[in-house]
């Protein structure tokens, strides 16, 4: 499989995963059409400058959104400082990256929309931009989430997929959020990037 077509790959299996979440969430795509209508423009844009200086941070933000997500759901817990968060588990240390991304696109929205938008739905939409603006597919992102107070870095540490798990623990991990095992094959090929970045004190 060509890196691009996992890529796409692999964004799609996000997409629908993230939609089963926000499904269950009974979140909507305009959440933010009066309070702050210009969010999608503000942070495509943000994105968008972000690639241009460092291609490969389309994929970065888009792993941010993932690993998130594992966890409690999409609730931007991996972003808060604390240590024992998210952010310090094994599986994100030197994996995990684009921090300083959102944090230049959050504060673009709170210029613009003061105390509005969670940081929970910029990531999400952040992701989606770095897929479409990469060539891949799009997708409606479902907003409305609120960002987590505390974080989960037990979770992160047995719930996220690692480059050191045999495949029996990666198709369980997998199973717990509702994907299946031809998900495990179409996003394996992530895991054996990351194995190989680690081994070599990289980052995506």
């Amino acid at each position: 499989m060509k890196k691009s077509d996992s890529f796409y790959g692999y964004s799609l299996i996000l997409a629908f995963f993230m939609l089963f979440l926000a499904a269950r969430s009974q979140l909507i795509t305009d959440f933010y059409k009066t309070s702050c209508p210009n969010i999608m423009a503000i942070v495509r844009r943000e994105v968008q400058n972000a690639i241009k200086i460092e291609m490969r941070m389309a994929a970065s933000l888009l792993r941010l959104h993932f690993h998130d997500c594992f966890v409690n759901g999409c609730d931007a817990s991996i972003l808060l400082d604390v240590s024992d968060g998210e952010k310090f588990a094994g599986p994100n240390l030197n994996s995990v990256r684009g921090f300083d991304v959102v944090d230049n696109i959050k504060t673009s929205v709170e210029s613009a929309c003061p105390g509005v938008v969670s940081c929970a739905d910029i990531v999400a939409i952040a992701a989606r931009d770095s897929v479409l603006l990469s060539g891949g597919p799009t997708w409606k992102v479902l907003l409305g989430r609120r960002d987590a107070l505390v974080a989960n870095q037990s979770g992160a540490n047995t719930g996220l997929p690692s480059p050191f798990d045999n495949l029996g623990n990666i198709i369980l991990k997998f199973a717990n959020v509702g994907l299946n095992l031809k998900d495990v094959v179409s996003l394996s090929d992530s895991l054996i990037d990351a194995l190989y970045r680690r081994s070599y004190n990289w980052t995506i």
